[in-house]
């Protein structure tokens, strides 16, 4: 029996579940869910493909239960943070400690697609993430999203456990 996971056929998440049109920056986004490839349940593991102009995700952070790590194979983007921008190129790495309250997302402003490998505590049922620039709030056990004043979405599916939205 092999261990080795080929990454093509790996599960694909592509785009988002952000209700409108909080979805739309990050529609060209392609997910390969190694983590659930590998049957890992502690943790998470995808490799992202971030088409020219494409976002990660909306801006956000954890509470205290999922921390995140990301790694630049190939491809350029930009980190954006509360403090600030930075441009990260293949080889570079950041990390986002649960409950930081620092707002992040990478967001690809060059020409060509950017691959980012993300691994993440996964930890669905306890976590929550807020959302920095939007009226969103990811509600804990895969719920779904609310407004920021608590009133549900009812039109988006619950979030995914495999990437957290």
């Amino acid at each position: 029996m092999t261990k080795k996971i080929k990454v093509d056929t790996a599960p694909e998440v592509r785009g988002s579940r952000y209700p409108s049109p909080y979805d739309a920056p990050c529609a060209g986004r392609v997910r390969r869910v190694l983590g659930d490839a590998a049957g890992l349940t502690q943790f998470g593991v995808n490799l992202t493909r971030l088409p020219a102009g494409c976002w990660s995700s909306q801006r956000h952070w954890h509470t205290v239960e999922e921390d995140e790590f990301i790694f630049l194979v190939g491809g350029t983007v930009v980190l954006v943070m509360d403090s600030g921008e930075e441009t990260l190129c293949a080889g570079d790495c950041a990390g986002f400690r649960a409950g930081s309250g620092d707002g992040h997302h990478l967001q690809n402003r060059s020409n060509l697609d950017a691959l980012i490998l993300e691994i993440g505590t996964r930890r669905p049922d306890e976590d929550e993430a807020f959302y920095s620039d939007i009226d969103l709030h990811a509600l804990k056990g895969r719920a779904g999203y609310a407004r920021k004043n608590g009133e549900i979405y009812t039109s988006v599916k619950p979030r995914n456990p495999a990437t957290g939205e």
